[in-house]
C-alpha cells in the first residue's frame, strides 16, 4: 500500500498453516517453514538517495546480505510475537520479577534458543517512572508494578548475534498518554531523518524539536517534555549492542555520517525532569568489554566466573538473574573483581531527578543499500 511517493508500508505476515497459541509456545521457525520471515516497513530514502531503489547493483547487494537480513527478521518477528503476548497480559500487580520472567521464557521458547547461536540479546529493561533504562529486578526483588507507574520495556533478541533492539512504555493511567506520544512521535521523527550520508548531529536535532514540541499536565502541573541529552541511539554490531557509533536527542551532536549497511537503534526519552540522567540504584546490568583482551586474574573464582559469562553470553549483555538461573552462587565478589579489572562493564541504571516520569520508544533500523527498513515495526508500534 502507498502512502505517499517517500513511504511504503510492506510489514506483512506470510500465510502458515499453523498459528500461535495463547500463550505463544510456537518457535517462529515451524510458523514461518519456508525460512523466510517478513520484512519490516520499508521507507525510501530521501532526495540525493531516491535513485538507489531502482540500482541494479545495489540490489544485487541486497541478494548477497539476504540471509543476515532473515536473521534479522526472525528475531524481530520474535520480538513482535512476545512483545504483543505481554502487553495482553500486562496490569497493575503484577511483580515485576514475573514480568521479565515470563517475558523472557516466551522469548526463549519463540526463538529456539540455542546457547549464543539464537537467544535473548540482552536483560529485559522495565524501568520505572524517573529511571530511564538498565533497571531489571535482581532475584528477591519484590517491586510490584503500579497503575500510576511509568514503565519502560526494552528487550532485545538475536539470532547468530545480530541483534534487534526495541523498546516500548506501558502507562495503565491517561494522564501519562501525552509524554508516552513525544518520545513515540521523536522516535519515528528520528527514522525519517535517518538514512545513508545524514549526519547524525542532524538527527539528533530533529529529535529534539519533536520531543520539546510537546506538553504534558501530571497532576494539574504542566511540563513541557524534555528530550534526555545524555542519553542516544546507537549502531549495533554483530554481538555487539553498542557499537561506534551514538545517535544524539539533541541537537549540537557530532558530525559523522551513517553509512549504507549499518544497523541502528534509534530510541529516544522524553523526561519530566531536567532531561540529563546519573547513574543510580543496585547494579543489575553487566556486559564484557567488547574490545578486552587478555588480562591476567588471580581469584580463581574470576577465572571460573569468566569461563561461564564467556560461554553464556560472550560480549553479550546479561544480568545478576541470569547467573543464578544457571546455578552460579556467591559469585559478587567475583563480579566485582572482573568488573575492577576492566574485562566486564557494568551498566546501572540511569535516572532524572525524583519525582520525575520518563517515556522511551525505539526501533532497529538498518540501512540497506536500496532503503531503509524498520526491522522491529509491527501493528503496535
Amino acid at each position: 500500500m502507498i502512502l505517499h511517493k517517500n513511504l511504503m508500508i510492506v510489514y506483512r505476515k506470510k500465510k502458515s498453516s499453523l498459528q500461535q497459541t495463547d500463550p505463544p509456545s510456537i518457535p517462529v521457525l515451524e510458523l514461518f517453514p519456508s525460512g523466510d520471515f517478513p520484512q519490516g516497513e520499508i521507507q525510501q530514502y530521501n532526495d540525493d538517495n531516491l535513485w538507489r531503489t531502482t540500482s541494479e547493483e545495489k540490489r544485487e547487494m541486497e541478494r548477497l546480505q539476504k540471509p543476515i537480513y532473515n536473521s534479522l527478521r526472525q528475531a524481530a518477528e520474535v520480538h513482535r510475537q512476545v512483545r504483543k503476548y505481554m502487553r495482553s497480559i500486562l496490569k497493575p500487580g503484577m511483580l515485576m520479577i514475573d514480568l521479565c520472567e515470563t517475558l523472557e521464557n516466551t522469548v526463549r521458547k519463540l526463538i529456539s534458543e540455542n546457547g549464543l547461536q539464537a537467544g535473548i540479546a540482552f536483560p529485559t529493561g522495565c524501568s520505572l517512572n524517573n529511571v530511564a533504562a538498565h533497571w531489571t529486578p535482581n532475584s528477591g526483588d519484590k517491586t510490584v508494578l503500579q497503575y500510576d507507574d511509568v514503565m519502560k520495556l526494552d528487550f532485545g533478541t538475536h539470532i547468530d548475534g545480530h541483534i534487534v533492539d526495541s523498546a516500548f512504555t506501558v502507562a495503565f493511567n491517561p494522564m501519562f498518554d501525552p509524554l508516552l506520544a513525544a518520545s513515540r512521535d521523536a522516535t519515528y521523527t528520528g527514522i525519517k531523518e535517518a538514512g545513508v550520508d545524514v549526519r547524525l548531529c542532524d538527527v539528533g536535532a530533529a529529535v529534539q524539536e519533536v520531543m520539546e514540541s510537546y506538553e504534558v499536565e501530571i497532576n494539574g502541573k504542566v511540563y513541557q517534555v524534555k528530550s534526555i541529552r545524555n542519553l542516544n541511539g546507537h549502531s549495533i554490531g554483530r554481538y555487539q549492542i553498542h557499537a561506534e557509533k551514538s545517535v544524539p536527542n539533541v541537537r549540537g551532536g557530532e558530525q559523522t555520517k551513517m553509512e549504507e549497511g549499518e544497523l541502528y537503534a534509534i530510541e529516544t526519552f522524553g523526561s519530566t525532569g531536567k532531561g540529563y540522567v546519573r547513574e543510580d540504584l543496585e547494579c543489575s546490568h553487566y556486559m564484557k568489554n567488547y574490545d578486552v583482551g587478555h588480562v591476567p586474574l588471580r581469584l580463581p573464582r574470576a577465572k571460573q566466573l569468566l569461563a561461564t559469562i564467556n560461554k553464556n553470553f560472550s560480549t553479550l549483555a546479561f544480568c545478576r538473574r541470569y547467573l543464578d538461573r544457571l546455578g552460579e552462587t556467591k559469585y559478587l565478589m567475583a563480579l566485582k573483581n572482573l568488573c575492577d579489572s576492566g574485562i566486564i562493564e557494568p551498566c546501572p541504571p540511569v535516572c532524572d531527578v525524583k519525582g520525575s516520569y520518563i517515556s522511551q520508544f525505539e526501533h532497529t533500523i538498518l540501512l540497506r543499500p536500496t532503503c531503509k527498513e524498520i526491522i522491529s515495526k509491527g501493528d503496535d508500534y
